[in-house]
């Protein structure tokens, strides 16, 4: 097995391609080792020590260590971990767990959030994925858009002008009634 690295914009985070599939369907965001404990793959690598935050996507394994640790001393466990756990044949995932996604929204304000959704799900999130992150939809109020940034996009330093110039500029190019974007916590 042949694991390829790559560096995302956010310099405590590497992008792990594992040339296998990771998650069938939707993202999977760890940002503690207790929030892991429902994957035994995210598990291995919070093991790797010096950690912080593991990511899924459909073909990738996002990892953000701890500013301290320096990426020559984990990442090899990191690699040993990725592939110990494709070795094993356990599931990356036990149990019944939901795709993250976006929240749902109903209400007066329904088309405008179809319209959101249908922009972020075709012309954000792939190009956030590129990256090793992911951005789900939490709401709109008043012209308002609140976007939480996971993965590699998740404390990134450049997290701020994507979301400021690049998504908002985009929003409100094709949504007159988009008036901002800001960011929020899980």
């Amino acid at each position: 097995m042949f694991i390829q690295t790559e560096s995302t914009p956010n310099p405590a985070t590497l992008k792990f391609l594992p040339g296998q599939t990771v998650l069938d369907l939707g993202t999977a965001d760890f940002p503690s080792a207790e929030a892991a404990q429902t994957s035994p793959l995210a598990r291995r690598i919070f093991a790797a020590g010096g950690v912080t935050g593991v990511f899924f996507g459909t073909d990738f394994v996002t990892v953000t260590k701890a500013e301290a640790t320096a990426w020559d001393h984990v990442k090899p466990a990191i690699l040993g971990a990725i592939m110990e756990h494709y070795q094993s044949g356990a599931p990356v995932l036990e149990g019944e767990q939901a795709a993250s996604g976006h929240k749902g929204h109903d209400g007066p304000d329904g088309d405008i959030v179809r319209q959101i959704k249908e922009l972020l799900d075709t012309r954000v999130r792939p190009a956030v994925a590129q990256d090793g992150g992911d951005i789900t939809f939490h709401g709109f109020d008043r012209g308002v858009v609140y976007l939480h940034m996971q993965g590699a996009c998740a404390g990134c330093p450049s997290s701020t002008l994507t979301l400021k110039m690049g998504i908002e500029n985009l929003l409100r190019h094709y949504i007159p009634e988009v008036l901002e974007v800001r960011p929020v916590a899980a």
